[in-house]
């Protein structure tokens, strides 16, 4: 695959995710909040380390390049 057919297609994947963020705020709630994903607060510094939610992202992201990429 060409690195311009590449480029559309992560592009249109980007398209996609901007307006379902746009249109649907609310459906993506979840992700950063999920158990595993640790969040340390204090008075003056906030930590955030979203070890499950980088998971599921891996694990999708290998899905799909799976489905693209396998010969």
């Amino acid at each position: 695959m060409g690195i311009g057919k590449f480029f559309i297609i992560v592009g249109g994947i980007l398209v996609v995710m901007g307006l379902i963020l746009a249109y649907a705020p609310g459906l993506f709630n979840w992700f950063g909040r999920l158990p595993g994903d640790i969040r340390i607060q204090d008075e003056h510094k906030f930590i955030f380390i979203p070890i499950t939610s980088m998971i599921i992202v891996s694990l999708l992201l290998t899905l799909i390049i799976n489905l693209f990429f396998r010969r």
